[in-house]
């Protein structure tokens, strides 16, 4: 049901823009706009995960620039049934991250620094859990092509400004001017905030199942939410359009659970995990358990973003080694992109 609709809210995408080229230039103007469309669709598929990528200035990272982060991702892909994608870091103190890709054999998960540096170990994973079921599902090219289609509109909605004043070009004089400046945009974005907050509640749960921990992402969420309001992200306050890929809005200024809002309410979300976490507790108490099936040690919030004290080689009576910062780089090993 999910995919009938997300077809459904694409071919709205497509239909505005062509409407849009018939507000600017009649009929000719629409055969234009559909062409452009068709073009724009061919190529997104192809590039838009570099596109997407490059907007945000992400760097690739491999096992030695960020181990674990890295060792994170392929886990959770062994989990997920999923190819290894590709990981990416990008330089920002926001937290938030991102999955692009035309397919799970070519996709892309990105991470800001400010994730790794304000979250655990546990949250991070259950943040990495959600954006490979993003890929899992297939939603990184619906929401990709959706961007560009909606950056495109918005596009076209400008140009109406400059040619809409010839009436040989406009059959619709001052009203199709207004219509494509104003409402096609509106529209568009009703349309992109539609198929975002579709995915998001399928990808929370399901992410929480590859990591089977609901609670994990759930308290990233809400981390991620209240510092996404405080620190600005400047390469998405630049390219807006892609603010619906983000597991987190990472424009300012947007907060209510309305027609508006690129994600359902964090709240709203939070409490659906909770609700999750609930069902797995009853399942696991009533499930038959043996001596393999004991939980892991228990762990505390206070020990750093990266280092859990069960972990920790002091509680063994070991000698401590250097530990990495925390995105995964030891200053005394392999240098990273951003060093």
């Amino acid at each position: 049901m999910n995919m009938i609709r997300t077809a459904m809210l694409l071919a709205v995408m497509t239909a505005l823009f062509m409407g849009v080229g018939y507000l600017i230039g009649g009929s000719g103007g629409m055969m234009i706009a559909f062409l452009i469309a068709a073009g724009m669709n061919l190529f997104s598929y192809w590039n838009a995960d570099k596109m997407v990528l490059r907007m945000h200035h992400a760097v690739e990272i491999d096992e030695r620039s960020a181990p674990e982060l890295f060792e994170i991702v392929r886990g959770l892909s062994q989990n997920a049934e999923l190819p290894m994608p590709k990981v990416y870091l990008i330089k920002s103190d926001q937290p938030n991250a991102f999955a692009t890709g035309r397919n799970p054999a070519n996709a892309a998960v990105a991470a800001t620094t400010g994730l790794l540096d304000r979250l655990s170990y546990e949250e991070v994973a259950g943040v990495m859990a959600h954006e490979l079921a993003h890929v899992k599902n297939r939603d990184t090219l619906t929401m990709t092509i959706t961007a560009t289609l909606a950056g495109a509109i918005s596009m076209l909605g400008n140009f109406a400004f400059f040619f809409g004043g010839n009436r040989n070009n406009n059959p619709l004089g001052l009203i199709g001017v207004l219509a494509a400046m104003i409402v096609a945009p509106l529209a568009a974005m009703m349309v992109q905030m539609a198929i975002s907050r579709t995915r998001e509640y399928s990808a929370d749960r399901l992410g929480a199942e590859i990591c089977d921990q609901p609670l994990w992402l759930a308290s990233a969420l809400d981390k991620i939410a209240r510092a996404a309001g405080r620190v600005r992200n400047d390469d998405a306050e630049r390219n807006p359009a892609t603010a619906h890929m983000f597991i987190i809005n990472p424009l300012s200024g947007e907060r209510m659970d309305s027609l508006f809002s690129t994600h359902p309410n964090t709240e709203n979300r939070i409490a659906a995990l909770e609700a999750m976490a609930a069902e797995f507790e009853e399942t696991r108490s009533v499930a038959p358990t043996g001596p393999d099936d004991a939980p892991p040690p228990a762990t505390t919030g206070s020990d750093g973003p990266w280092e859990r004290k069960a972990d920790k080689p002091e509680s063994r009576g070991e000698k401590p080694a250097a530990k990495p910062n925390p995105w995964g780089r030891n200053p005394t090993g392999p240098k990273g992109p951003w060093s």
